[in-house]
């Protein structure tokens, strides 16, 4: 073999493992932003996508997409404020998770991104699109909720199902602590225990809720929405929306997703099978080929 070609063929090898150390290096650390500090995970390049995780855990939600998805795309992930690795909330100061994200967004560097949030991290997803439009090349919200979706208007009995088993953990975490809280919620006669399909995920989930601060059940907290009446707002959405929802998933949730696809403009709606109300963990390959799917389309 030609010395020319020994050199390229090395070349070569050397920019595809270049690449491939790219691809799977992590950069994390704190952003210490709007008076408190999100701790975040990015991986990846290309274009940027956002998961914001739900409630009961944190960034781990994620653990199915963020090393696969980072492959194709700039995956960033990271703790709410009383999550995770992140600060908890100062109890005398309100603050929005629509303004966290937009602070990191501009700590991170990142003009504009897919924003993905599960189940309560949807009411992010909106809130953010409503705040700041012209940062969201699409929304993407699983499992989904939105700001007043408990109206008067919107309640069914699958807003009190799901209230119920919030309730009851809350009850147990006072009486037993968290390990049994979390023992309940994933595991006991409810209605999200019963939407996981896999055990893989409820594994997962169990050792997120061993791990939780359960911070905003225990504290007053001062969240709030920047449109706390959102659900009443989304015929005014412009932004490319993909809504997931799957054959398990909450009864409330599925009904949200209904409401979601029929009123943002072209929105598309898609459901999973067997898969629950964490379906991205339940079918992570099925949920990473929709993900994916969508979002080249939009390159297009």
């Amino acid at each position: 073999m030609k010395k020319n070609s020994l050199i390229s063929i090395g070349v070569l090898l050397l920019t595809i493992s270049v690449e491939a150390r790219q691809m799977h290096a992590v950069d994390s650390g704190y952003a210490e932003v709007n008076g408190t500090k999100l701790y975040y995970e990015v991986a990846g390049t290309g274009v940027p996508l956002v998961f914001i995780h739900g409630s009961f855990g944190d960034r781990r939600h994620w653990d199915f997409q963020f090393k696969e998805l980072s492959k194709k795309y700039k995956v960033v992930r990271y703790d709410l404020r009383g999550f995770g690795r992140s600060a908890l909330p100062d109890t005398a100061k309100v603050y929005r998770d629509a303004d966290d994200l937009n602070a990191l967004m501009i700590f991170l560097g990142i003009n504009k991104a897919h924003i993905c949030g599960l189940s309560s991290g949807s009411f992010v997803v909106f809130d953010f699109a409503f705040s700041y439009p012209d940062k969201c090349i699409s929304l993407i919200p699983i499992g989904p909720r939105i700001a007043g979706d408990e109206l008067n208007e919107y309640k069914t009995p699958a807003t009190d199902s799901l209230r119920a088993a919030v309730t009851r953990t809350v009850d147990v975490l006072k009486s037993k602590g968290k390990k049994e809280a979390a023992d309940y919620l994933w595991k006991g006669n409810n209605c999200l225990s019963k939407s996981i399909r896999s055990p893989a995920a409820r594994d997962a989930l169990l050792k997120m809720g061993y791990e939780y601060t359960w911070w905003r059940y225990l504290h007053v907290n001062k969240k709030e929405y920047a449109f706390p009446a959102a659900i009443n707002k989304v015929n005014e959405i412009k932004i490319s929306t993909l809504v997931v929802t799957a054959e398990y998933d909450l009864e409330k949730c599925k009904e949200v997703a209904q409401l979601i696809a029929k009123n943002v403009p072209h929105a598309k709606l898609i459901s999973l099978k067997e898969a629950g109300h964490i379906m991205n963990m339940d079918q992570p390959a099925k949920f990473n080929k929709i993900i994916s799917e969508f979002i080249d389309k939009l390159k297009k």
